[in-house]
């Protein structure tokens, strides 16, 4: 066998090490799979076996899994063969896993889990079909069923086997939201028997196995219930109407996943478990198929997994190393930048215009640390030495040496000229200023520096330190060179980097745009405002439209649109609700959350209410909404940002389908459900999207008219990732 070594000791006990090789970490591919089945027939077989305790070889954990790059590059299930022979040859293949440990299940031997790492997934699943789990004594050991954060349901036994350990109540936020636990919880949770040092795992596991072993799982003992009860008991059954009704308040009905979880262990805990399996089989297989998980994998996954490492990188230009890094502007944004640059041990020269300002800046990263020392997962030591590494200053001569720049002042081409000139002043020839802007063009910003190709934009989100994501943004005159050495940076503050080419928002703050506009147009149409967040927040979105123009601040949308009107001059549209947000700001100073007030009233103590006086502003003409309006608006807020993202790809602003759905989601949060606003589009199919943008663009107007590439995709019967995605560029 390539993938398990098995040894048999003195006492008959089978020590089976999974460790695929090639891989740094174990997961459950096609030939696992297959040879999980002989591992038993040979457990099973060989006499000289009396039990069986399996482990890991790698130190890197004890499996993470399926691989979900086999599984989401495997075209179907059914072998592409038609129907009645198609569903059953997906159901043979959707039942391999379940089949294999549930043969190891029973084989009639007694069989450990020695978990001497993180175990996820079917990793965890193959624990859960040994009679006996010993877990490391680490606290940094994860044991998880994350299948629902990618769109899926855990498919070899997950949902049978952990709510008949622990209870359906409790089993829940462990199969809906794919929620981790440690050692500790996961015996306190009777999902695991013992927990031993690291070092003693596979001893305490055979242990079990020759004095106490028993090879008949709970579920198979006649005597067993479940934990809890089932859906037909008094307790039981208010777990799933309780449970069915959180579950819509939380999705809102937009994650297959999570409902078909909730039918997968109602239906199976009502029947003999290997009944039992068969259902979760089927449930996995019909929710595998849906937009939503092929749509998750390919972005959360596998094209997060593939940005994550660069894939966007030019090949040709050697790894540049960013050891030092001046930050321009020590408020939020560049005290946080400063913050995850010291986490990932740059050195950081924060400057600003005080030196009150500037150690105001540092002073949120001590912030960070201290809270992070007072819950155990940083030494007060390191804390020091990570804040060490920040220095907050005036002075723009300890530039000097830095192999970085990032500007992050307020959003004013006249202010960012002036630091620009100021620290290209002290910068090397090797070394790189990058700019943080959110909207201006970085063409246009360029003209302020004297060395054009070594000038790029990098985008950060706030808050940064929780913001996975950076958004490159290439100007006309930028280098490759450039453009590795910024990936290089993001990489090593561990952030996920996109490429996007130059234009007006790029292609972040433009499409992010477009859903808080749709917001203020259905305000200025008359739609009341508790309806248009509501909805907003139903589409997937973390929050609707009116909340997230009060987050970012309606101060600095309108500086923004003032800036614009100011660059396009007669080019520029106003909109119907232009006087609406101008009154606020400028008469009334309703800025947002961050002074307490702009649609929302935000008391010190209580939760935000709808400003009484905004109907006064925008009187309210649709009060009620039946199901044709919540569809309607769910429609405008999810294919405007859509169909702007299309107009990206036609303008050339973003060239690659991935970065499109992954800066998407982790920029601005867009419903992760779908997939991001390509796989929206491919999922349903631009003819139908062509369709539905034309209707809206006659009632609505322009902005939802599909740009000249998607009606030629529509023609021709293509997808985004068909067109523009990574096959399709390297055959070109």
């Amino acid at each position: 066998m390539e993938n398990f070594k098995i040894e048999v000791d003195s006492d008959g006990v089978a020590l089976v090490t999974f460790d695929v090789p090639g891989r740094s970490m174990n997961t459950l591919t096609a030939s696992v799979i297959k040879e999980i089945g002989d591992v038993v027939d040979r457990i099973k077989s060989d006499e000289a076996i009396k039990g069986a305790v399996i482990t890991s070889g790698k130190t890197t954990g004890f499996c993470a899994g399926a691989d979900l790059g086999e599984l989401g590059g495997s075209g179907g299930l059914g072998g592409g063969k038609p129907g009645e022979e198609g569903l059953k040859a997906a159901f043979e293949a959707g039942f391999a896993l379940n089949k294999a440990f549930r043969a190891l299940e029973t084989c009639g031997k007694p069989v450990a889990a020695a978990i001497n790492g993180l175990a996820m997934g079917g990793g965890l699943e193959i624990t859960l079909a040994c009679h006996y789990r010993v877990v490391a004594d680490n606290p940094k050991i994860q044991l998880a069923l994350p299948e629902a954060k990618v769109g899926l349901l855990p498919g070899a036994g997950g949902t049978q086997r952990l709510p008949r350990l622990m209870g359906v109540m409790a089993a829940a936020p462990y199969l809906l939201e794919g929620k981790s636990m440690k050692p500790a919880e996961a015996l306190a949770n009777k999902v695991v028997h013992e927990v031993v040092p690291a070092d003693q795992v596979v001893e305490a596991a055979k242990t079990w196995v020759k004095t106490k072993g028993d090879p008949v799982a709970l579920w198979d003992k006649k005597e067993f219930k479940l934990p809890g009860g089932g859906p037909y008991t008094p307790t039981g059954s208010q777990v799933f109407v309780m449970g069915n009704a959180m579950l819509r308040k939380q999705t809102y009905g937009n994650y297959p996943a999570q409902l078909n979880i909730m039918k997968a262990v109602y239906e199976g805990t009502q029947v003999p478990f290997d009944a039992a399996l068969r259902i979760e089989t089927r449930y996995f297989l019909k929710t595998m198929m849906t937009p939503q998980a092929k749509g998750m994998i390919r972005t959360l996954f596998l094209s997060l997994q593939e940005l994550g490492k660069g894939s966007g990188r030019p090949a040709n230009v050697p790894h540049y190393d960013v050891k030092k890094v001046a930050v321009l502007g020590a408020g939020m944004m560049g005290a946080g930048i400063a913050y995850v640059q010291a986490m990932a041990g740059i050195e950081s020269v924060l400057i600003d215009q005080t030196q009150e300002a500037a150690d105001k800046g540092k002073s949120y990263a001590e912030g960070l640390v201290k809270k992070a020392v007072s819950r155990g997962k940083m030494t007060a030591e390191k804390g020091e030495a990570i804040l060490a590494l920040i220095t907050p200053t005036t002075d723009y001569s300890l530039v000097k040496g830095s192999d970085l720049v990032v500007e992050a002042v307020f959003e004013n081409r006249d202010v960012k000229a002036e630091v620009t000139k100021k620290a290209e002043a002290e910068l090397a020839e090797t070394a790189i200023f990058g700019s943080n802007t959110s909207t201006l063009p970085i063409t246009g910003l360029s003209k302020a520096s004297v060395r054009p190709a070594s000038f790029i934009g990098i985008h950060f989100f706030s808050p940064v330190d929780k913001m996975g994501l950076v958004e490159i943004i290439m100007g006309e005159q930028t280098s490759q060179e450039a453009l590795a050495k910024s990936i290089d940076y993001v990489l090593k503050i561990k952030k996920t980097p996109i490429v996007v080419n130059d234009s007006r928002g790029f292609y972040t703050s433009r499409c992010f745009g477009t859903f808080v506009q749709e917001g203020l147009e259905m305000l200025a149409d008359g739609i009341a405002p508790a309806i248009i967040d509501n909805v907003g927040r139903a589409t997937g979105m973390p929050r609707g439209p009116l909340e997230m123009n009060d987050d970012v601040a309606l101060d600095l949308g309108y500086k923004v649109t003032q800036q614009t009107k100011k660059d396009l001059g007669d080019k520029f549209e106003d909109r119907p609700f232009a006087p609406i947000i101008e009154k606020m700001v400028v008469e009334l100073q309703r800025f947002g959350r961050k002074n307490g007030k702009g649609f929302y009233d935000y008391p010190e103590n209580g939760p935000k209410v709808l400003w009484k006086g905004l109907s006064d502003l925008a009187p309210v003409k649709i009060a009620d909404a039946d199901q044709a309006l919540i569809h309607e608006i769910r429609t405008r807020l999810l294919y405007r940002q859509a169909v702007e993202a299309a107009r990206c790809f036609e303008e050339g602003v973003i060239v690659d389908p991935r970065e499109a759905d992954v800066g998407a989601i982790l920029g601005w949060g867009f419903a992760p459900w779908t997939g991001g606003p390509i796989s929206l589009i491919d999922g349903v199919g631009a003819k139908a999207f062509v369709e539905t943008c034309d209707a809206l663009a006659q009632k609505y107007g322009k902005r939802f008219a599909p740009p000249a590439l998607l009606r030629e995709m529509a023609e021709k019967g293509e997808t985004f990732y068909g067109r523009f995605g990574v096959k399709a560029q390297a055959a070109a």
